[in-house]
């Protein structure tokens, strides 16, 4: 059962929003931008809007398997190996993301179906990652760079996460290390995966956004 609900969380998350909306406007998004399958290239493409919706989908699709898992399958009192499962079914909605089958395994870069993953985990990863949002807003505010607010939203989470643990009483790392593992390995590959991003603002090259227009 658990491997099927893997397969299926993959796949879900291998349905690229973006790619889908872009050639709908007629837009082969891999020629556009930085060519990456994401809300933020897309904006280049369609525009704003057609982009916020994008990264609503995209959050629902890593959000969904693992909140389903939450209402149908979860334990009065989870165990670690719980939280393994739970958590690899939403690693796979965000390899599907990162790792798309049905484009040559060649996608986005999952943040915001890491952000719905995190979401569906609740609460232990949802509020952590709803402080690591809300300072990502912020960053984006001061700096204008969605690629920089991702990578200090992405750097921050799993040290607001091991704050949690440690401040909250009924939650044991004892029975929470799983989550802390996956978290710091997720947030490096998101980081990682900025790596041509943060060439480009060091080169002064990199798309802002929320610029006034002249």
């Amino acid at each position: 059962m658990t491997f099927a609900l893997l397969i299926a969380s993959y796949l879900i998350g291998s349905i690229s929003f973006a790619w889908i909306i872009a050639r709908l406007h007629g837009v082969d998004l891999r020629k556009i931008g930085s060519g990456n399958l994401g809300a933020t290239n897309l904006s280049r493409a369609c525009g704003p809007k057609w982009a916020y919706t994008c990264f609503a989908l995209d959050v629902l699709k890593g959000f969904a398997p693992v909140f389903a898992v939450k209402l149908f399958a979860a334990p009065e009192n989870p165990s670690p190996a719980f939280f393994g499962a739970w958590l690899a079914i939403g690693v796979a909605a965000i390899l599907g993301h990162v790792f798309p089958v049905f484009l040559k395994f060649k996608g986005g870069k999952g943040v915001a179906t890491s952000f719905g993953v995190v979401l569906g985990i609740w609460p232990y990863l949802a509020i952590p990652g709803i402080i690591a949002f809300a300072i990502w807003g912020i960053a984006v505010l001061i700096w204008k760079y969605i690629s920089l607010a991702s990578v200090i939203a992405a750097g921050l989470f799993p040290i607001i996460l091991i704050i949690f643990i440690a401040v909250i009483e009924n939650w044991y790392f004892k029975n929470l290390w799983p989550l802390v593992l996956v978290a710091i390995i997720l947030c490096s590959l998101v980081i990682y995966l900025h790596r041509s991003n943060i060439k480009r603002i060091l080169n002064g090259t990199e798309h802002k956004v929320l610029q006034k227009k002249a």
